[in-house]
């Protein structure tokens, strides 16, 4: 290894989308329901990204390379399409991302309080 090996990228030259990341979002979609897409618009990091979101809230976001992509790939699934400038994000996504910050806080707290129950024994 290199000594700037781990600062190259590690997308293929050209930009080019991985090849599995329209399966990817194609077995996410089938495994949920009520899913839609939502197209955020390219970034200086980034480029074009598509947010498909289910019926609970649960999300998941890939690089798509265009709109136009994007847009071809959720009409081949049947499904609607938004643009996120224009619509933001539903609230659906919002709510299940605040559930899961607060089951992680108390799954820490509940961590911590072990950690020290099991440390006051150790100590008797």
């Amino acid at each position: 290894m290199g000594l700037f090996d781990r600062f190259r990228s590690r997308r293929p030259a050209g930009g080019a989308n991985p090849p599995d990341a329209e399966t990817y979002l194609r077995e996410w979609t089938a495994a949920r329901i009520g899913v839609e897409a939502f197209v955020e618009p390219p970034t200086i990091v980034t480029e074009t990204t598509v947010v498909f979101v289910a019926h609970d809230g649960e999300w998941t976001r890939r690089r798509v390379g265009s709109p136009k992509k994007a847009k071809k790939l959720a009409r081949s699934m049947k499904m609607p399409i938004y643009d996120v400038q224009l619509v933001g994000y539903p609230q659906r996504m919002r709510d299940h991302d605040a559930r899961g910050r607060a089951e992680r806080k108390r799954e820490k707290r509940e961590e911590m309080l072990r950690q020290l129950r099991e440390k006051d024994r150790e100590q008797r």
